[in-house]
């Protein structure tokens, strides 16, 4: 980034950045660090900030869209597990529906 971006905001997208990363790879105990870490920084900016610079919305922006991408692929794992969860139900039905039949056998 430029020397006129807030430098609070271009950590915070450094660690939307990281935080996508770790979304990516399903580590949700890092990914709440760095979120919390980012919170920190983006009220630090929000509190000390009166009227935003063009360049500090562009960061804002990005920071704005990599949370999307985190967000969307959070959910995106999320349906995952749940479908997942859904079959390994229906396969403890089917088991359960036919082990009956075995011993009649």
């Amino acid at each position: 980034m430029n020397d006129k971006t807030s430098p609070s905001l271009s950590r915070a997208l450094a660690l939307s950045n990281d935080m996508l990363s770790a979304a990516d790879r399903g580590d949700l105990q890092t990914l709440a660090a760095l979120d919390l870490e980012r919170m920190e920084l983006l009220q630090l900016f929000r509190n000390g900030t009166k009227q935003v610079a063009a360049a500090d919305q562009a960061l804002l922006t990005q920071i704005a869209e990599v949370n999307a991408r985190t967000i969307g692929l959070l959910e995106h794992q999320r349906r995952s597990k749940g479908r997942d969860l859904d079959m390994a139900s229906v396969g403890r039905r089917a088991v359960a529906a036919y082990s009956g039949t075995r011993s009649q056998r």
